[in-house]
């Protein structure tokens, strides 16, 4: 057990000392143009067609009030008193992503999404539905056959349900009414916004474009923006970008951080962790607590009662405590190979760090997500 313990421990942090290779990341995947971006997307809409699993109206009058007013738009007006019971439809929230530069006639994959309480959307179609933006105009319509990952059954009063029959897809299933407008063809410059903010690496994407482009093509602006003298041209800057997008450079390493998630219990160590001079104890220590009862009865000729008296069990066993003593400026090698000589697992390896980090021996940002 305290191998299998070892072997997750090591195989879950040794794999980030790889992170010491020297490796290139072309700038398209390090950084965005600003101005450059997609948009999100939303509207309400119906999904008829399906096999009664369609909203319950009485619960979701909004659904019965979304029909009416679809069928007054093709000159069918219903009774003002008539509750239809509309159990093969559904009212759904309908989101999407407008990438940048689509054009009218782009298509675009939607997500439909029951607002109401409908068990499933499986079978059914959306109703053209249009899709609005932020600003309130209309940019994409949205209209097709949905596609439905998840199922349910039910039998006897006993149901089974496998992943959400609730949501489902349409690809293509939108399509581009309006573009959006974007800086790049605008001015005289363009600006490289990084992912993620770092002085090092955007000095690094900096000196890359000028040795590529020439000396005073870029310049830092500061941590997470380089800006660059482009063409005017339009086809000229489409060119241009291709060649920048595609240089090759080195990022920064990052600040030194260990990742706890608190749910799952994975711990994440970057390579340039170091601990200083501190001693850790590891041990564990168990206590067992046994419940039973005794039965005291009274001799035949003694007066008194037959009673139950509790009899309770404890046992306490503690592991053979080991203590590793890290000495100043301790590499991420030596930290792992000092965890795994105790057989620590992920969880007492939290408390260790943890430990550590109290007693400020700890060099490194601890971050708990």
């Amino acid at each position: 057990m305290n191998y299998l313990k070892t072997y997750r421990t090591s195989v879950l942090i040794s794999l980030l000392m790889m992170t010491n290779v020297v490796y290139a990341e072309r700038v398209k995947d390090l950084s965005d143009i600003a101005g450059v971006r997609s948009n999100q997307l939303v509207g309400y809409g119906l999904v008829v067609g399906l096999d009664g699993s369609g909203d319950q109206t009485a619960q979701t009058p909004f659904t019965v009030q979304s029909m009416r007013s679809m069928l007054a738009q093709f000159g069918i007006t219903l009774p003002a008193n008539a509750t239809p019971q509309l159990k093969n439809v559904a009212a759904v929230t309908v989101q999407a992503t407008l990438p940048a530069f689509s054009k009218p006639g782009h298509k675009i994959d939607v997500t439909v999404s029951s607002i109401g309480n409908a068990k499933s959307l499986r079978g059914g179609s959306l109703i053209m539905t249009p899709l609005k933006g932020a600003d309130g105009n209309i940019y994409a319509i949205a209209q097709g056959n949905l596609v439905v990952s998840g199922f349910g059954a039910a039998k006897d009063g006993s149901s089974v349900t496998v992943n959400i029959p609730s949501t489902g897809r349409i690809p293509n299933g939108g399509m581009v009414e309006r573009g959006v407008k974007t800086s790049f063809n605008m001015g005289n410059h363009l600006i490289l916004n990084l992912h993620s903010a770092d002085f090092t690496t955007a000095s690094r994407l900096a000196e890359a474009i000028n040795t590529k482009l020439g000396e005073g093509t870029a310049s830092p602006m500061d941590g997470s923006s380089v800006q660059v003298v482009a063409p005017r041209d339009p086809s000229q800057r489409v060119s241009f970008m291709s060649i920048i997008e595609n240089i090759e450079l080195q990022p920064g390493q990052t600040s030194a951080k260990v990742i706890i998630n608190s749910r799952t219990g994975t711990v994440v160590i970057g390579s340039h962790v170091s601990v200083g001079p501190s001693a850790v104890s590891h041990g564990n220590l168990t206590v067992r607590i046994k419940a039973g009862a005794n039965v005291a009865q009274p001799n035949a000729l003694a007066q008194g009662d037959t009673v139950v008296v509790p009899n309770i069990d404890i046992q306490i066993e503690e592991a053979n405590n080991r203590m590793f003593l890290f000495n100043p400026g301790v590499s991420l090698d030596e930290i792992v190979r000092a965890v795994n000589e105790v057989g620590a697992a992920p969880g007492d390896l939290v408390a260790i760090l943890e430990a550590l980090k109290e007693a400020g021996s700890l060099n490194a940002e601890l971050i708990v997500i």
